[in-house]
């Protein structure tokens, strides 16, 4: 406080001379580094002013802090783009999802500038590098058995020919009986929703009546990594950093035990499953949206691993 109080009575002549930015931002040997990224805000809308304050305002916040702290900073984020939000808004729209992404990633990128956002980039996860490194990170967890098959029961809509993922499905909430449930959750009750479960089910693009098939799926076996995540929660913890609602959820899934989880839809609009028998696949967005910030990095600078594989600095 004294030191601060010092500064302020000598005014701004005893601050040291702001940093001079550099393209790319890389990480410098011997200075604090910072990255900074903000949650990916989806495309499939136009952003309003909640979407900024909950979303990147207090990252932008930080990022200007931190440059005038004179620390080497980088501030990156951009649209997250796959998933089925993504294909059932570009059929109101009448267009394809490529063409719908491409026009919002647009209008994102305009509101963000007009708010003066100071992202040091703003990308976008439908790009050459993101199937690289999700893949990648995929063959790494194939070869060191992490991934297992299984065969899930899901509705498959004839008239269409194709199998309806979550959000292209509704019905009757099996908890609630609320009409008009979603095929991954109920928004009138809250609970989580397996879309086989739904009463009196209807295809959202035809009105059809689906019927329950059987498809083979890719899961993470988070069961394996329970015991070395237990482990490595208990040391971060001991460290402070986490908040109560942070601990009290993570504990809540601890204690009722890791279950293998769905990395693989039925779909077309996605990142492709490299692996025979599953090529008509795509990953789960939830598997390879938070890639994106790796892939949006190196979109950026073809350095992006000094960034996310350099613990040291």
């Amino acid at each position: 406080i004294a030191a601060a109080v010092d500064t302020w009575a000598r005014g701004p002549a005893a601050l040291p001379p702001p940093r001079q930015p550099q393209t790319p931002v890389l990480p410098v040997e011997g200075e604090r580094n910072v990255l900074i990224t903000s949650a990916l805000p989806y495309v499939n809308n136009v952003p309003h002013l909640g979407n900024i304050i909950g979303c990147v305002l207090s990252a932008d916040t930080f990022a200007r802090y931190s440059r005038l702290r004179g620390w080497n900073t980088l501030f990156v984020c951009g649209t997250d783009e796959y998933g089925t939000a993504t294909e059932t808004r570009a059929l109101e729209e009448g267009l394809s999802p490529r063409e719908l992404c491409d026009r919002y990633h647009a209008l994102h990128a305009d509101i963000y500038s007009w708010f003066r956002i100071s992202f040091d980039t703003f990308g976008r996860t439908t790009t050459p590098q993101q199937t690289r490194i999700a893949q990648d990170i995929f063959q790494r967890l194939l070869a060191r058995g992490f991934l297992l098959q299984d065969t899930l029961e899901q509705l498959r809509c004839e008239s269409c020919g194709r199998y309806l993922a979550d959000r292209f499905v509704e019905g009757s909430c099996p908890f609630c009986n609320y009409a008009e449930a979603r095929g991954d959750q109920c928004d009138k009750c809250g609970k989580l929703i397996n879309a086989v479960e739904l009463k009196n089910p209807q295809c959202k693009l035809c009105r059809g009546t689906p019927v329950v098939t059987p498809t083979q799926h890719l899961f993470l076996d988070l069961p394996k990594l329970e015991g070395r995540l237990e482990a490595w929660l208990e040391r971060t913890w001991a460290a402070g950093d986490w908040t109560p609602n942070a601990r009290h959820i993570t504990r809540t899934w601890l204690r009722d035990g890791l279950k293998p989880r769905c990395i693989t839809r039925d779909l077309t609009w996605g990142t492709p499953v490299p692996l025979d028998g599953f090529r008509d696949k795509v990953f789960y967005v939830w598997f390879d949206a938070p890639i994106g910030y790796l892939s949006i990095t190196a979109n950026y600078t073809d350095q992006w691993e000094r960034w996310w594989k350099n613990p040291q600095q």
